[in-house]
């Protein structure tokens, strides 16, 4: 699973991530859930942020049943969000211990109650609603998971968020740490109000994230 170009690919998305570009739109919400006490506080901030977020991020494009939806479908997922401990958001690739993978799992389902109904597709949604809340799992988009089924030799389908799928992420970021380490600490979000860097560090799942969903593009993926 060792890779050469991580760190080109994910800067392709750096340098597409200035304060008014879709990509940015992680920064936006992932701080404010991130440094929100009581997301239930101002509940129609919480709701917009994350509505947003996912619009930029196109899960309300083409025949999403999330377009006839307002921002307030999304209450009852930030009362959840809201219910959570804080050392949620320390939970990240290099901690996938098999506590912390049953806690994402939890999380993913309950948030799914909250968000799915008719039997509509819930991957990639509920995947970038954890990759833009929490940053502990990359987004389970086609691209990303068409890389990681290719690399991973068939031994996961990368079709649900599961110990299998999660574990074999992990052991993409340790076959790469050094790379994922460096680029993680060096990339930061961007504040909202200044437009400027925060002291807020990508998370490494978050870097994976990026790799994948371009990686995952490439016309040969091996």
């Amino acid at each position: 699973m060792v890779r050469t170009d991580i760190e080109d690919l994910v800067n392709r998305i750096k340098s597409q991530s200035q304060p008014h570009d879709r990509y940015t739109s992680f920064d936006y919400c992932y701080n404010y859930f991130k440094n929100t006490n009581n997301p239930n506080n101002d509940i129609e901030k919480s709701c917009l942020t994350l509505g947003f977020y996912l619009a930029s991020w196109g899960m309300l494009r083409g025949s999403s049943f999330l377009l006839q939806k307002s921002a307030k479908y999304f209450e009852s997922t930030i009362h959840f969000i809201a219910s959570l401990d804080k050392s949620v958001w320390e939970i990240d690739v290099d901690c996938y211990s098999r506590s912390n993978i049953l806690i994402i799992q939890e999380v993913y389902q309950e948030i799914k109650s909250r968000i799915i109904m008719n039997d509509n597709a819930d991957l990639t949604l509920i995947t970038k609603i954890l990759l833009g809340v929490f940053g502990f799992i990359p987004a389970f988009d086609n691209y990303f998971c068409e890389f990681f089924r290719t690399i991973s030799d068939g031994k996961c389908g990368f079709r649900r968020v599961n110990e299998k799928s999660l574990l074999l992420i992990q052991k993409f970021y340790e076959s790469n740490q050094a790379t994922i380490d460096r680029l993680s600490s060096q990339t930061y979000t961007t504040d909202f109000i200044t437009g400027q860097k925060t002291s807020i560090k990508y998370p490494k799942a978050k870097i994976i994230d990026m790799y994948g969903f371009i990686a995952g593009q490439k016309p040969t993926l091996k």
